[in-house]
């Protein structure tokens, strides 16, 4: 039976590869009350993803920094959602993301733009594999309704293709001409 389990562990270790990288976002010392004194104990926030489009977040409780960082990363990975990400490097559109008093803000951005986010937010971009991102972060400043606020907005997120599909009908009819929209607006501008 022992002998299962070493083989089964050393497979998966094999399997997973560094693919993902991790990101430690926050770590809180949290103390348990017992009848003898408090018992302290060490709380993890992790985000986890593969920069390319792919991201999860985890939080992890254990005596020790290590174990409750890897439990976090665990989690992270069980939870992973993935994001339709335009041209690999920017959100397909305006996003608002909400989760308790936690609300962010995420706007596409030009190439060249970069990360432009505060903390846990930051660290959820980088691990998505975004390079261009304006976002702003408005009500709680707590880092877990953050990330939380910030997975929900990416949920939202739809690509044309993915609406195009669900209303059968062609990614060319559902985004805007690029040449009809300048002569529209000069047409208007004459008017």
């Amino acid at each position: 039976m022992a002998r299962e389990d070493n083989r089964r562990g050393g497979r998966r270790d094999r399997d997973e590869t560094p693919e993902f990288a991790d990101r430690l976002v926050a770590i809180n010392r949290v103390s348990k009350t017992v009848k003898g004194g408090k018992r302290f104990g060490f709380a993890a926030l992790v985000v986890v993803g593969d920069q390319k489009g792919r991201v999860g977040f985890g939080k992890g409780k254990a005596k020790e920094v290590p174990e409750a960082i890897r439990k976090a990363t665990e989690q992270a990975k069980r939870q992973m959602i993935r994001v339709q990400l335009r041209e690999g490097r920017t959100l397909h559109h305006d996003i608002e993301g909400r989760h308790g008093a936690g609300k962010v803000i995420m706007r596409t951005a030009p190439e060249g733009t970069g990360i432009i986010a505060g903390g846990p937010m930051r660290a959820v971009f980088e691990m998505l594999g975004i390079k261009d991102v304006v976002s702003k972060s408005l009500g709680s400043q707590n880092p877990y309704n953050m990330i939380r606020a910030t997975m929900d907005g990416l949920r939202k997120e739809s690509s044309p293709r993915s609406v195009a599909q669900r209303r059968g009908k062609k990614v060319a009819d559902i985004l805007p001409k690029r040449d009809e929209a300048p002569a529209a607006a000069a047409a208007e501008a004459e008017a």
